[in-house]
């Protein structure tokens, strides 16, 4: 590791259970209990579950009937995304107070970069600590710091003394650390690439250090790369504040499975319609269009079309859903459909593109 990456200082923070977190904040009657955030119907899903109810194996992105299922006293609460944002904006002034080197990942967490900081604190940890405790003074609500000289070390971290707590991991100490860590532990490791590497005989970070990169290419293609250096404690990404985004998308779960394409049109033309709405806010268009396609026994079918221009249009986009739509037959009814734009205009060299081609400046509209 170079003397430059060793001097960086980044903390990640992320919020406890924050969704969650937050309904028991302004209901106190649930504080306590095991909630989950999300619908209750037998189409629904768990978007956010309170640490009462994870100890029963509640887990967001699980279906509302298992989550039930697993924890019959289960109160289930309706998202109301207007107020985490409201939240969410409080929470990042208090980051911006410290650093201008913000890179939110989502509402609810954020890398900082503070090696040169407002505060002129030499001490990454303090930092932490006391934005943390903002956090709670003004909100009311728990956060959790992970404190390193690189983005994955630092998120790692965050997560090691959950809820309400924070972990650094000092230059001296990343190699220990990162040698003693559960591979399932590593971010960027699913559960389906730690599966594979206990059949490879991986399981901690010295074992995974142990392999040459030529072995972690041939069985985890480019990924095998990433692996192979963050092991060593190398992560070059910086923290940057205005993350460009690589896709945007809508999808829709339905309370009744779809068998008929008709049925499935109506509602590719709404969600269009949502996609149009999220690309125009933040003046966004692309050529990519991929129809996401998750059948009633969960299998899920993705199908992709590029085009030769940028479009943001509804009636565009849903034209090449249509297509893709009709691409292969149906192989079972369906519970869920989403289109997603990627191949984005948001590089100069796309821009530059965009606004030397007039096909393009006919199909670009916001």
């Amino acid at each position: 590791m170079s003397n430059e990456l060793d001097n960086r200082k980044i903390i990640h923070v992320d919020m406890d259970a924050f969704y969650a977190s937050v309904e028991q904040l302004d209901n106190p009657e649930l504080k306590g209990k095991p909630i989950a955030v999300g619908g209750s119907s037998k189409r629904g899903v768990v978007s956010a579950a309170s640490y009462e109810a994870r100890k029963f194996g509640v887990r967001s992105a699980m279906s509302s009937v298992i989550a039930k299922r697993k924890c019959p006293q289960l109160i289930f609460v309706k998202t109301r995304f207007d107020r985490y944002k409201e939240i969410s904006k409080q929470i990042r002034r208090i980051f911006f107070e410290y650093t201008d080197l913000v890179e939110p990942l989502s509402l609810d967490e954020a890398y900082l970069d503070v090696t040169i900081n407002k505060k002129g604190n030499p001490s990454a940890t303090l930092i932490a600590k006391e934005i943390r405790q903002r956090i709670l003074e003004e909100t009311g609500l728990t956060a959790s710091a992970g404190i390193s000289i690189n983005k994955f070390i630092a998120k790692v971290a965050s997560d090691y003394n959950k809820p309400n707590g924070q972990k650094t991991v000092n230059p001296e100490e990343v190699l220990e650390f990162l040698e003693n860590l559960d591979i399932r532990k590593f971010y960027g490791v699913g559960k389906v690439t730690a599966e594979k590497m206990y059949k490879l005989g991986i399981f901690t970070g010295a074992d995974l250090k142990s392999r040459p990169m030529e072995f972690l290419e041939e069985h985890f293609g480019k990924n095998g790369g990433y692996y192979y250096h963050v092991v060593r404690g190398i992560h070059k990404s910086e923290v940057k504040p205005h993350r460009i985004p690589k896709s945007v998308g809508a999808e829709r779960t339905f309370n009744e499975n779809l068998s008929s394409e008709i049925f499935m049109l109506e509602r590719l033309n709404h969600i269009a319609e949502e996609l149009e709405r999220r690309l125009k806010k933040s003046k966004i268009a692309g050529k990519t269009v991929t129809l996401k396609i998750k059948y009633s026994d969960f299998t899920l079918n993705t199908r992709s079309k590029t085009l030769s221009y940028f479009i943001s249009d509804k009636s565009l986009i849903l034209e090449a859903a249509k297509e893709l739509l009709y691409q292969e037959e149906m192989k079972n009814s369906v519970r869920l459909l989403g289109i997603s734009l990627s191949n984005l205009n948001t590089d100069k060299s796309k821009k530059t593109e965009q606004s030397q081609t007039v096909s393009v400046q006919l199909k670009f509209e916001f």
